[in-house]
């Protein structure tokens, strides 16, 4: 198998689309996603349905989704002990991903808590995973600095992922949650982090501007990530971005860069040139 984890992010992909998306449609894309052969699905929130309406229906499309005979990993995101109590309940989930920051006012917009709040909801959550048989997963958001003026430095990276550890976090995604990375920024942590931290999986789920992302992959790359997000046509990103720009990475150009490196990824091509046309179809693009 390949050493390179692909991560589709449907999730994040269609969190903010502004028009409500029938949840069989949902379903039907899920399904041809899952068709691929993606290493981990991020399909899926048990967070405030008034916040975010267009994840109301995770309960229903998690009942639907066919995963006879799939290898694909189904991760959804629980901001807090009440999320997580209700995606336990969940048999084919396999992974929780809880949004945590460095950035103390981005976490109380995100979660309503401070970071020191944050990490008790985190050590409630870990209790529930490992009651259901689920594995946690900290995506690290604001990783690579700030619009609030919040201090950010790799020491301050270094010393969270350290309280991660102590916790018996084995996987954490620096999320890139404005677009803000330099590519010797993100060297520099990537090494530091591998280096430093040889027991935990790191990943990238970076946001860039549309000519930015090969610089932005290929720096983590070199430094030795192996995991990485992305979302069909770059779609999504965080609405805390002023730039309407700023998306996710493009699968379609992860999977490009790969292959120019002989990385074999496994993955269904036929499978994914469908479930890209379902993705046009879904937006209307």
């Amino acid at each position: 198998m390949s050493e390179i984890k692909l991560i589709e992010c449907p999730r994040d992909a269609l969190q903010g689309y502004p028009i409500f998306i029938d949840t069989n449609k949902k379903i039907d894309y899920l399904n041809s996603l899952l068709k691929i052969g993606f290493h981990t699905l991020d399909c899926g929130s048990f967070v405030s349905k008034k916040m975010v309406p267009q994840m109301s229906d995770t309960s229903e499309v998690l009942k639907a989704i066919d995963l006879e005979g799939i290898k694909t990993k189904i991760l959804v995101i629980v901001a807090n002990e009440r999320g997580a109590i209700e995606a336990s309940k969940y048999d084919n989930i396999d992974y929780f991903g809880y949004p945590f920051s460095v950035s103390e006012n981005f976490q109380i917009r995100n979660t309503n808590k401070t970071i020191h709040e944050s990490l008790h909801v985190l050590l409630k959550i870990i209790e529930i995973a490992n009651k259901s048989n689920k594995e946690v997963i900290t995506y690290l958001s604001m990783g690579f600095g700030n619009p609030y003026g919040d201090p950010w430095s790799v020491e301050i990276i270094l010393e969270c992922i350290y309280k991660f550890k102590l916790l018996g976090i084995k996987t954490i995604s620096l999320s890139d949650t404005i677009g803000v990375s330099k590519n010797d920024q993100i060297g520099k942590l990537f090494k530091s982090l591998n280096k430093d931290f040889k027991e935990i999986e790191f990943g990238a789920h970076f946001h860039a501007l549309p000519d930015e992302w090969f610089n932005k992959i290929n720096s983590a790359y070199l430094s030795g990530c192996r995991r990485f997000d992305g979302a069909i046509m770059g779609w999504g990103g965080c609405p805390m971005a002023s730039n309407l720009l700023i998306g996710n990475i493009p699968t379609e150009k992860l999977i490009s860069y790969f292959n120019s490196l002989g990385e074999d990824l496994y993955l269904n091509f036929i499978a994914f040139e469908s479930a890209y046309n379902n993705f046009k179809s879904l937006i209307h693009v």
